[in-house]
């Protein structure tokens, strides 16, 4: 039971972590891809990849996190979170923006442990779904 708990605890962390970081974004969005776009000016990665992303990542902020908050497709949450964070990274270190990297670095290890454990993912829509 107490590990069930423990699950419940992080995966609603990361959760609204990720939910969090979508849903401030999304209403901004054109603001945001401004921003990246210079944050990324002199990097070597096209303005034909930074730009899509940067109206993109939002949506994948808020529906992963609200998938992860509310455990429903749960695992799959997880890979996208977890798949959204390895291009965050790769966008950290191509601007070379050392400060940002171990926030990131964190929400992996988080998703990555979410998903060693998902067995203890009791609390959630994917159990009811289950039944």
């Amino acid at each position: 039971m107490d590990k069930n708990l423990g699950y419940l605890i992080s995966r609603l962390a990361i959760g609204l972590s990720f939910f969090g970081h979508g849903l401030v974004r999304l209403p901004k969005l054109d603001g945001l891809s401004k921003w990246m776009m210079g944050q990324f000016e002199k990097s070597i990665l096209p303005d034909a990849l930074v730009l899509p992303f940067s109206y993109t990542l939002p949506i994948l902020e808020f529906v992963a996190g609200l998938m992860i908050l509310i455990g429903l497709f749960t695992r799959q949450g997880l890979l996208l979170a977890g798949v959204t964070s390895l291009a965050l990274i790769f966008g950290t270190t191509m601007i070379e923006n050392w400060e940002a990297l171990p926030s990131q670095l964190i929400h992996v290890a988080f998703l990555s442990i979410l998903l060693a454990y998902l067995p203890y993912n009791s609390y959630a829509v994917d159990k009811i779904l289950k039944k």
